[in-house]
């Protein structure tokens, strides 16, 4: 391996993509670099947010690399700002030997951290767990359709009930990358605007040309670590010794989103830069379909569920349609 470019140090790492080989201290210095520059050009301190009245963020904490990586960069970066409030929120799907251990990481984070952490359950929410959704299944479909939904819905609730401005999670710049070419080879563009409009749209007051829709259905949703590619997290996980579970859930099984990845490690292997250029141009496009097709339109969809009072386009969200298929099993 090289010497870093920055200091001349042993490098842990090349970057393909910027042709830079960076030490651990340098590739440490990058990433929290890159999620501050995200927090700054997202806007995600309002001008308005002051230590008497504060913002409250609930960070998605999961106990995999992601989520602990951002949560310790936000406690870094805010730790002395009284604008800011962070609270962990961490989900039990009820999945057996693979969420304990997870969550056991949540606590000795958040611990060291001094930050608030709430453990829901889908157990206690919904009276079910996913092992025994997976053995149902009811409507034919992959784990990771169940519990998006159920985990959607029990996170948007929770930031209501904390009382939260912005709901964020653990993002990295591949999972971004793939979502973005999923929508564009599905040539979903009303995706992409609440794409937009939910998460990647920068909020008003700071320079950018758009910005996003005002929802009144959900917490607006951020991800600052959108600009980091997964490796890159997962390194600095492990330079920072920091509590991550990393395993693989035992019921991954999104075939559509698996063949994007292979996709992208072999466009990335072979064209580095792929992952930014592919988020840079969907950004533009993004907005542009948000301008388009979001916006006060978008709201006008939303009622409530007659069931939960969930915001829902339908007499029933999709959570409790699931739920009353899972019962009728």
């Amino acid at each position: 391996m090289a010497d870093c470019d920055k200091c001349g140090a042993p490098a842990a790492m090349h970057a393909a993509y910027s042709g830079l080989h960076l030490c651990e201290d340098h590739l440490c210095r990058s990433v929290e670099e890159r999620v501050r520059r995200r927090v700054r050009e997202d806007n995600l301190v309002p001008r308005d947010a002051t230590p008497e009245d504060p913002e409250t963020w609930v960070i998605g904490l999961s106990g995999g690399k992601d989520s602990v990586v951002l949560t310790q960069i936000l406690r870094e970066t805010f730790a002395e700002d009284p604008r800011i409030e962070l609270v962990a929120l961490s989900i039990h799907e009820g999945i057996e030997g693979y969420r304990d251990k997870s969550l056991d990481a949540c606590e000795e984070l958040t611990d060291d951290l001094g930050i608030r952490h709430e453990v829901v359950s889908y157990e206690s929410e919904f009276d079910v767990r996913m092992d025994d959704v997976v053995e149902d299944d009811p409507e034919s479909m992959a784990a990771c359709a169940y519990c998006g939904v159920f985990r959607r819905d029990v996170l948007s609730r929770y930031a209501e009930d904390l009382d939260a401005d912005k709901l964020l999670t653990g993002h990295n710049l591949d999972d971004e990358a793939e979502t973005a070419l999923m929508n564009f080879l599905e040539g979903d563009v009303d995706q992409m605007a609440k794409h937009f409009d939910a998460s990647l749209g920068p909020f008003e007051g700071g320079d950018a040309e758009r910005t996003r829709a005002e929802q009144d259905h959900h917490i607006p949703r951020a991800k600052p670590l959108r600009d980091v590619p997964e490796k890159e997290v997962a390194l600095y996980a492990r330079f920072r010794d920091l509590p991550a579970h990393i395993t693989e859930c035992p019921h991954a099984e999104e075939a559509y989103r698996g063949e994007i990845q292979e996709l992208m490690l072999g466009l990335e292997e072979n064209h580095p830069g792929t992952r930014h250029s592919i988020m840079a141009g969907y950004e533009k496009l993004a907005a542009l379909a948000a301008a388009e097709y979001g916006g006060d339109d978008d709201d006008r969809e939303f009622g409530e569920c007659d069931r939960c009072g969930a915001p829902t386009a339908r007499e029933l969200c999709r959570k409790c349609s699931l739920l009353d298929a899972l019962e009728a099993v």
